[in-house]
């Protein structure tokens, strides 16, 4: 599934998809609308014979038999007070189990652990058993009963559970059943550090680029109408201008409020929502402070080529200043994420990379080797349930993160900045993606984005465009699909005017189409 990867309390904004979708169709061409008495091994245990494993005591053998079969006479048990007073004498113990050639006794329940866990279990949705019920060789697996046997074996065991929890009985209890046996050295050292503490890291490490990054990264707390989150956000300008994910803030759009917090400081400073923009799941906030704000260096994202090295900075799951490395694994990725209005919107031209990213990292930064950002933090895809790419229940990383070009979120940042929203132009039409195996035309057959139904007064109307033209170009850009036909749109701004060649009755025409700004319901 594919996750929006802000941390929401009680809900989560998962978004993430498998890639591209050459064959999507039914899409507006603009974009978006809106076992009972067994006893098991303790957790220490390993297979026999392996080293390692505590010596397990041999097979007792009963009374030895006469020559003639028959069993060695053994005097009457004493009776009354006597028998009650009488008991073996007291043996020395081994430190695991029962000594050679001493009886074995049967199991006695346990006396009661005050180091264990509460009784009442927790509930495991991943159907991992609770703590204490796991196999007999497995760490963590439900302790063995400590066989009763003689009374000193007993207070014995019962030293040892409290010694591996107390370091200093510990080391008392241990000396005393090694009897002086060696094993400790008074004088024990391991040495000074052989080097200082204090480490120069070159910048452009990986170290000295997220020293430098993370001042300009802060940790986001929505508390909204909408509902409670947390993401992260990357600080654009000296003046308090943080650029996050529309998706991390969109829940305090109708009231609420909004704090950010710098890595290493305790201090939430209240912040603003300066506009919104759920097209390209960007969103501009200001930090409410007259104080100058260290701000981050913007890069290149057309720049990137697979496999550059990359480093996530953010707050996944709250916890703030957290990097991860990896490589751009793919680029230009068509990602279907989900809206507010649990529509599909896609993410065009996004990053993919394997850097570790999860939720609570949205709106962090991807930065390059030289700590630039190239890209905003915005989806990844996980295993989880809840449906392709979104759904309740949300997962980690699995190496498949997207983010959304810095190139785009520059431009749309500004606009953002300027006039408090961002537009973005239309066409005016809804369409249909058409392959050349389900066009039914034979060898005239064309690819493209058929037109199912125009937006009244919009572009296409305008231009004379009708029902059922096959949009196969628009300028100089090949249109085969309908997200083609939206990142041909994209290129351009509200009032250009485009060439768009279509195909009607068999026959290729083109025609001016001045573009119109998008209009989201």
């Amino acid at each position: 599934m594919l996750l929006a990867n802000h941390t929401e309390d009680p809900m989560t904004d998962p978004r993430h998809e498998p890639g591209p979708d050459p064959g999507r169709t039914g899409a507006g061409a603009d974009g978006p609308a809106g076992g009972a008495g067994e006893t098991k091994a303790p957790w220490w245990s390993r297979p026999g014979g392996q080293w390692g494993a505590p010596q397990q005591p041999p097979e007792q053998p009963g009374p030895q038999a006469g020559a003639q079969g028959q069993p060695r006479y053994q005097p009457p048990a004493p009776q009354g007070q006597q028998a009650f007073q009488q008991h073996p004498p007291a043996q020395p113990q081994p430190p695991y189990g029962y000594g050679y050639g001493q009886p074995q006794q049967p199991p006695q329940p346990p006396a009661a652990d005050p180091w264990s866990r509460p009784t009442t279990q927790a509930t495991f949705p991943s159907g991992a058993q609770p703590w204490g019920a796991g196999p007999p060789d497995t760490l963590g697996a439900a302790p063995t009963p400590a066989k009763q046997g003689r009374r000193g074996v007993g207070t014995a065991a019962a030293v040892l559970a409290t010694a591996l929890l107390a370091g200093t009985a510990g080391g008392a209890v241990g000396a005393r059943w090694q009897d002086g046996g060696g094993l400790l050295d008074p004088s024990a050292s391991l040495g000074s550090p052989t080097s200082s503490a204090s480490v120069d890291r070159a910048p452009e490490s990986v170290a000295g680029i997220a020293a430098k990054v993370m001042q300009s990264t802060v940790s986001i707390a929505v508390d909204g109408e909408g509902g409670r989150g947390t993401g992260s956000g990357v600080v654009i300008r000296s003046d308090g201008y943080v650029l996050t994910n529309n998706h991390v803030v969109a829940s305090a759009a109708s009231g609420g409020t909004i704090t950010v917090t710098f890595d290493g400081a305790e201090q939430e400073l209240p912040a603003k929502i300066v506009g919104l923009d759920p097209v390209t799941d960007l969103a501009v906030l200001q930090v409410q402070t007259g104080e100058q704000m260290p701000a981050a260096t913007l890069g290149q994202s057309g720049a990137l080529v697979v496999g550059d090295p990359v480093i996530a900075i953010g707050s996944p799951l709250g916890l703030s200043g957290t990097v991860t490395t990896g490589i751009v694994s793919a680029l230009n990725r068509t990602v279907n994420t989900p809206s507010e209005n649990g529509q599909s919107n896609p993410l065009f031209n996004a990053i993919q990379t394997d850097a570790a990213i999860n939720p609570g990292n949205s709106g962090g930064a991807l930065v390059n080797a030289r700590g630039e950002v190239v890209g905003i933090n915005s989806a990844i895809a996980t295993l989880g349930g809840g449906g392709s790419f979104g759904g309740e229940q949300s997962g980690g990383s699995i190496g498949v993160g997207f983010a959304i070009p810095i190139d785009e979120a520059r431009s749309v940042a500004e606009e953002i900045i300027r006039t408090g929203k961002a537009t973005h132009p239309s066409i005016g039409i809804s369409a249909n993606t058409v392959k050349v195996a389900n066009s039914g035309q034979g060898s005239n057959a064309r690819e493209g984005a058929l037109i199912r139904s125009l937006t009244p007064g919009g572009a296409a109307a305008g231009a004379g465009l009708q029902v059922n033209d096959l949009i196969v170009k628009l300028d100089d850009d090949e249109v085969t699909s309908v997200d083609e036909l939206i990142l041909a749109t994209r290129e351009h701004k509200v009032g250009d005017t485009v060439t768009v060649t279509y195909v009607r009755d068999g026959r290729t025409q083109t025609t001016q189409v001045v573009l119109k700004e998008l209009r989201r319901n």
